[in-house]
């Protein structure tokens, strides 16, 4: 089953602005596994941007370690890595700092949600006005296939031959219960719905969390490509669908083994981001990174003695 939405319009707004993908193409070699999800995540990050209009020199991608953050070189652009698991916690700081940048995350299912889970729950909280990929591979790939907190139950991965025993978070359930602003959830093989969820993210004001249903056809051979295609829906092809219901939304992304719901699953876009809370700040139309200058201290000094 295939994204709804219509393909040809897709096809001529990135044909118009094929120069632009230009200046985000790297020359690095991908290094990914063959078959891997990074690949299709990765290009519609790049559409999603191109088709918004934002210039290299106007985001800062940050990456987290992992098989994600070996996507830092292979895009241009301001990138950084984070600590495992603390990502988020780094592109909240810029995204405070400098508000004029529109600030990317992308992390792994491991790291986010073992390492880095407390950095994910304030940041919703928070409502950083940014947006967070997470790659939910199922493992953790980089250090050859252990199971993470999304792994599904009785799969035998390395370091759990015998098979995982307990059962795995389900991501969106978890952001959904933490009074979120944005939600949605896309698949790795869609290149075109997750560069529309993605966008949507892009234009949202608070924090955007994205997750990600991503292959890895090296470590995790159970979900391969055609287990997710039999199972995948789209929340457009669900009859009178409200993404500002948040109570829908959680029994939309409730299932995960027999229909699995893409799509922006919730939306509130009343909620202020978090700079938008501070009285000290209105009005002021510098940010923080702007007013960074030298200032004396001789008074200080002075009423001190």
């Amino acid at each position: 089953m295939s994204c709804p939405n219509n393909q040809s319009s897709y096809l001529r707004e990135l044909a118009a602005k094929k120069k632009d993908f230009m200046a985000y193409e790297s020359t690095e070699v991908m290094t990914w596994c063959s078959g891997c999800g990074d690949y299709g995540i990765q290009k519609a990050l790049e559409r999603a941007l191109v088709l918004e209009g934002i210039k290299p020199h106007e985001t800062l991608l940050c990456f987290d370690i992992g098989c994600n953050g070996n996507g830092a070189d292979k895009i241009n652009g301001y990138t950084l890595h984070g600590l495992h698991g603390r990502v988020v916690s780094v592109a909240a700081g810029a995204c405070l700092a400098n508000p004029k940048i529109k600030v990317i995350a992308e992390g792994g299912d491991g790291g986010t949600f073992s390492e880095g889970i407390n950095h994910l729950v304030h940041s919703v909280r928070s409502n950083y006005p940014m947006v967070f990929i997470l790659h939910n591979n199922e493992n953790y790939g980089l250090t050859i296939g252990q199971a993470s907190a999304l792994t599904r139950k009785g799969q035998a991965m390395n370091g759990t031959p015998d098979g995982v025993v307990l059962q795995p978070m389900n991501t969106c359930q978890f952001v959904l219960g933490l009074n979120p602003t944005f939600v949605a959830r896309g698949f790795s093989s869609d290149v075109k719905h997750m560069t529309e969820i993605i966008r949507a993210g892009l234009r949202h004001k608070g924090f955007a969390f994205i997750e990600i249903m991503q292959l890895c056809p090296t470590f995790n051979k159970v979900t391969s490509a055609k287990w997710f295609w039999d199972r995948v829906r789209y929340t457009d092809q669900q009859k009178n669908y409200d993404p500002t219901n948040l109570k829908r939304a959680r029994e939309a992304s409730e299932d995960l083994e027999k229909e699995i719901m893409l799509g922006v699953l919730y939306q509130d876009k009343s909620r202020p981001s978090f700079p938008e809370l501070f009285e000290s700040r209105k009005g002021i139309t510098t940010s923080l990174s702007e007013e960074v200058r030298p200032y004396s201290i001789k008074e200080l000094i002075k009423n001190l003695k």
